[in-house]
């Protein structure tokens, strides 16, 4: 019985990495929107239209020097897909919410990388954020 138990914490104690990419973490970037780190997924709302922050996002990944795979858009959404230098698997999801906001969201690899989420999703905001006015699309 005491062997079972030791077994179990463990095996418990083992799979804790395992599960890093299950927690969650939320800041608020009052006018900009709130982003939050949810089961290996970064989730954030832009109070932009869905083409504006299409265009920041691959201007950020270029930046970054991530060549996108495959990229597909329309009025409604867009999915961009990339792999970083170790491989993985880099999607960013963006949904348009309502005309003047995007859902955006970002998974790297299968448990989520938060640190790196975190940078892609800067990039993209500094971007939305550094173009003039009269570029944005209307």
């Amino acid at each position: 019985m005491r062997k079972r138990q030791v077994l179990l914490i463990a095996m418990l104690a083992g799979s804790m990495p395992l599960l890093q990419g299950c927690v969650v973490a939320a800041v608020g970037l009052g006018a900009a929107g709130t982003i939050a780190y949810v089961r290996g997924d970064l989730q954030a709302v832009e109070s932009e239209s869905i083409d504006d922050v299409y265009e920041a996002t691959l201007k950020a990944l270029k930046e970054l020097e991530l060549i996108p795979t495959r990229k597909t858009k329309d009025a409604l959404g867009a999915e961009i897909i990339t792999y970083d230098a170790q491989d993985k698997k880099i999607m960013i999801r963006l949904k348009s919410a309502t005309e003047g906001t995007t859902k955006l969201s970002i998974r790297i690899g299968v448990f989520g990388s938060e640190t790196k989420s975190r940078l892609i999703y800067q990039k993209i905001h500094d971007n939305l954020h550094s173009q003039p006015e009269h570029t944005r699309v209307p």
